[in-house]
């Protein structure tokens, strides 16, 4: 504790000192001068808005910047002296953010900055020796018959394959992307990719809960799909069926056929001449419609209608028989 006092008043009698270095703290004429001689134009030097005291003898001025995208900025002119001498030095000058500046996100290797797309055609990248999403494949034992066995027949050639922690990354980045359940098209399919016939699954612990869709009319065609995915082109569902698109045709009129309608049922069974004790007597008119009606019946058992299915539109009368529109005689 007695070494961090000390050194703490150290600090204040330096301070104190360098506060009081008249030739350093006046010389804001020359660190001006060269931050402007540093800058690219020398509008970009504004005010001079402090001046910090690093050591004995050392003393940093600083004015605003007024580039565009540097606000908050400061460029930093650091002089300094000998000792008992009267003439200040430019030992730098430096553009350094203030309070309140915009900077730059923290730098990131590209390893960690590289996102899925961002490799375009003709992009290649670097050889990672250590990534861990991979471990060493098939090692060569130097027993011939056995790795002729190894690399020929199983395919264990690889110099590297998928370690745990990749397979579980793939599964985890798939499962949550766009061809796992959470999907709209899968939300609003009627059926999960399980059950489709054109689906391919994958070998190993990754076909346990993806495989490959190869149906052309999918979204997903080509494409790794998780097997509680789904889409409207699954092979086993089907369309609801609708009324047919096309308008309603108008009616048909067959003008061809006669139909016989039994309008004197009425008149056979309440015949008008009879009359009964205690009736008024038959006016002219019910005499008039009585004949009317005996004219009408025996033009009806003349007329000569066609055989049942008959497709004869005429109907033939005997001679003699009165036109309907002439009155009876």
């Amino acid at each position: 504790m007695a070494a961090v006092a000390a050194a703490e008043g150290s600090t204040r009698r330096v301070s104190a000192r360098a506060a009081k270095d008249a030739v350093l703290m006046g010389a804001v004429d020359l660190a001006r001068a060269a931050a402007e001689q540093v800058a690219e134009h020398v509008g970009d030097v504004g005010e001079h808005v402090g001046t910090v005291v690093e050591e004995d003898r050392l003393i940093s001025h600083q004015f605003a910047c007024t580039m565009l995208g540097y606000r908050g900025w400061r460029w930093t002119v650091t002089l300094a002296r000998v000792p008992r001498g009267r003439t200040a030095t430019v030992c730098e000058v430096e553009l350094l953010p203030g309070d309140g500046s915009i900077l730059a996100p923290e730098w990131l290797p590209w390893s960690e900055r590289l996102r899925p797309g961002d490799i375009g055609v003709g992009d290649v990248l670097p050889f990672q020796a250590d990534d861990p999403r991979l471990e060493p494949g098939y090692v060569p034992t130097g027993d011939e018959e056995q790795d002729e066995v190894a690399i020929e027949e199983l395919a264990l050639a690889r110099a590297r394959v998928l370690s745990p922690q990749g397979r579980d990354e793939a599964a985890e980045r798939w499962y949550r992307g766009t061809r796992g359940p959470t999907a709209p098209g899968a939300v609003a399919s009627s059926a999960e990719c399980g059950s489709c016939g054109f689906l391919v699954p994958l070998q190993g612990a990754l076909g346990q809960l993806f495989a490959v869709c190869a149906n052309p009319w999918s979204p997903d065609d080509g494409k790794v799909v998780s097997l509680d995915h789904g889409c409207g082109a699954h092979s086993e569902t089907d369309v609801e069926p609708h009324p047919t698109d096309w308008p309603a045709a108008d009616p048909l009129i067959d003008e061809m056929d006669v139909e016989i309608v039994q309008l004197l049922d009425a008149a056979r069974d309440t015949p008008s001449g009879a009359a009964g004790p205690g009736t008024t007597p038959t006016s002219p008119t019910a005499e008039r419609s009585a004949e009317d009606t005996a004219s009408i019946e025996l033009a009806l058992s003349r007329i000569t209608l066609p055989e049942p299915g008959s497709s004869s539109g005429s109907v033939s009368a005997p001679e003699g028989t009165p036109e309907p529109d002439e009155p009876a005689r």
